[in-house]
């Protein structure tokens, strides 16, 4: 049976030590008396939490999946699941980092992303019902009308009821543009919503009495394409005016989705007959306001990967220092034991250690960006919440792309070292491989997001976020460039930081001449960005632990941190290289092929 410990010490490393959180949020009158004991106790008892109530769910979960009475269209999920999301609402987890002013309370994002990425450690499908709610929660902070924040906030903070985001139908996925659901208005202010909608990640449930569905249709006058599109919030039970629950609104489960990975979440077909919602913002604007809580959703998956890249790397570690295969290359190491444990074997390190660089680098840059949406949301400085939002805009992608394709990689690896044990399901590397799967699909596949990163994040403003970030790259460099013991993670990323801007250039002048050239290098630009941004976060982490080094600390995590920086700098971050020679390659290998895909 797998096993799972919490990362606290690497969790507080990065927040108190890297990036000083606290010192952040005295910045912020909001956060200002948020302190490092808050903060450490907070986590700890959401690793408890985790480890001790989610965790324990997810094989057997993953066994008895979710089922559907067609009759009554009611969906039961696995043992267990509706009594750990009571307790997780009796906790006061769902409110953590929602406004105090419905309920919540009010600690930063950087916490509730730590939470969150313990939860997906714990139990990636579960996780999905509250998590989804948070960002319906978000998008109605963002752009509902004051009664409707009244009427359906509260019960999302407390997480008495649940949320979805409803956007795909069966013939559009990515191009919402095409979608075909209706809203007819009505003389009350109110609509009628009509159509269908697939894959509905908790689209339907018996985990809480409503389910708060946010629905993208069109209005009968609108403009064709994703110009006419509008929001809207259309309940499971219709909400009276006092908040109560009236009948059952006209939308149900018409189906659930048989699936490879995340069996225990409910993925739903939707069916809407003129079922009763209201407007979120403005007629037309729908995406606009969906896009809050589909950025969040993204964010929300790279942690996820993240999770499960951990959990991973956990058992893997484990398994290795236990199981004894043949005997080390360099002579006998486990001299009392008929084999040397596997971890002796360079390959298998060098598959631990991916892990292990992909799940702090991942930490580093999940904790990087949700500091970041804290200073957006809460600072008292302009300048600074546009700086912090144009750069959490840039690394959106990044976290849920360069995190997801890492985190696949990372769980096949780690189900590698078993051998032919990680295809077993009792040791639960299979079922991480599974789950990880789906991330690098849903929310945006991670082609869509290589081209939000170039033609829109980047090109789309001459390169004025990216050249923000490179700022960051080069006040560190300055920092510490003439510091020896610094050299090999601050040279790299000053070598890679220069090229950035001519690669950048050299694409975009392609991409004037031929709109493919940026579709052809789009997913190589991506993942040089990422290493750049990871370069970048471990060579903090590393100045870090070489100052705590030199102070005289004999802390083995210090050396840890050095080693596994290292590895990633001399194994992982090369690859730009390579990248940056097929991004180059252009557009003509892959569109002048009418003949190899005939």
């Amino acid at each position: 049976m797998p096993s799972y410990n919490p990362p606290l010490r690497d969790m507080q490393f990065l927040m108190h030590e890297v990036f000083k959180v606290t010192e952040a949020y005295q910045q912020m009158p909001k956060h200002a008396d948020v302190d490092a004991d808050t903060i450490n106790a907070v986590l700890e008892e959401a690793g408890k939490f985790a480890a001790n109530v989610t965790f324990p769910l997810n094989i057997s979960g993953d066994e008895e999946g979710c089922h559907l009475d067609k009759t009554t269209h009611e969906v039961t999920t696995p043992k267990g699941y509706k009594q750990a999301y009571q307790q997780f609402v009796e906790g006061g987890w769902p409110a953590l980092s929602c406004d105090p002013e419905y309920g919540g309370q009010g600690l930063p994002f950087v916490m509730n992303s730590a939470l969150y990425e313990m939860l997906n450690s714990a139990n990636q499908a579960w996780t999905m019902y509250p998590g989804l709610s948070h960002g319906a929660y978000e998008a109605l902070h963002a752009h509902g009308s004051d009664e409707l924040k009244a009427l359906y906030l509260p019960k999302l903070t407390s997480g008495e009821w649940t949320g979805t985001m409803c956007l795909t139908e069966p013939h559009c996925g990515t191009d919402l543009g095409l979608l075909r659901t209706k809203a007819e208005p009505q003389a009350d202010g109110s609509y009628r919503i009509t159509g269908n909608k697939i894959f509905i990640s908790a689209g339907e449930h018996d985990m809480a009495p409503n389910i708060v569905h946010l629905v993208l249709a069109r209005l009968p006058d609108a403009p064709a394409g994703s110009k006419g599109i509008s929001l809207f919030v259309v309940p499971k039970y219709k909400v009276n005016a006092d908040g109560s629950l009236g009948e059952r609104n006209t939308i149900y489960c018409g189906g659930l989705e048989h699936k490879m990975g995340i069996k225990s979440n409910a993925t739903a077909q939707i069916v809407i007959e003129e079922a009763v919602g209201h407007m979120v913002g403005q007629p037309n604007k729908g995406l606009q306001a969906m896009f809050v809580m589909m950025n969040a959703a993204r964010l929300g998956v790279g942690n996820q990967s993240l999770g499960l890249t951990e959990v991973a790397y956990q058992n893997a570690l484990a398994y290795a220092k236990d199981r004894l295969q043949m005997r080390s290359l360099s002579g006998v190491k486990a001299k009392d034991k008929p084999a040397d444990p596997i971890i002796v074997h360079p390959d298998v390190r060098r598959m631990l250690l991916t892990a292990k660089a992909y799940a702090e680098g991942g930490r580093a840059l999940s904790t990087f960006c949700a500091l970041l949406i804290d200073k957006e949301l809460n600072h008292p400085d302009e300048k600074v919440r546009a700086d912090s939002a144009e750069l959490v805009a840039l690394l959106t992608p990044i976290v849920k792309a360069f995190l997801t394709d890492n985190g696949w990689s990372a769980v096949t690896q780690c189900q590698q070292v078993f051998g032919g044990h990680g295809f077993i399901k009792e040791w639960g590397m299979e079922q991480f491989v599974r789950d990880a799967r789906i991330n690098m699909i849903y929310e945006g596949t991670n082609g869509v997001q290589a081209l939000d990163l170039l033609g829109r994040k980047v090109l789309g403003n001459q390169g004025a976020s990216l050249k923000k970030f490179g700022k960051l790259v080069a006040q560190l460099v300055e920092e510490e460039g003439v510091n020896e013991r610094m050299a090999e993670f601050i040279n790299p990323i000053a070598y890679l930081g220069e090229q950035m801007t001519k690669f950048t250039t050299e694409i975009g002048f392609k991409g004037m001449q031929n709109p493919d050239e940026v579709g052809a290098a789009s997913v190589d630009y991506l993942r040089v960005a990422g290493h750049l941004v990871f370069g970048y976060l471990f060579a903090r982490m590393a100045q870090v632990a070489l100052r705590e080094i030199a102070n005289g600390s004999t802390d083995p995590f210090y050396q840890g941190k050095l080693q596994t920086a290292r590895f990633y700098f001399a194994k992982l971050f090369p690859e730009t290289a390579t990248l940056m020679r097929t991004a180059r390659a252009g557009s003509k290998v892959l569109m002048d092929t009418d003949a190899a895909l005939a």
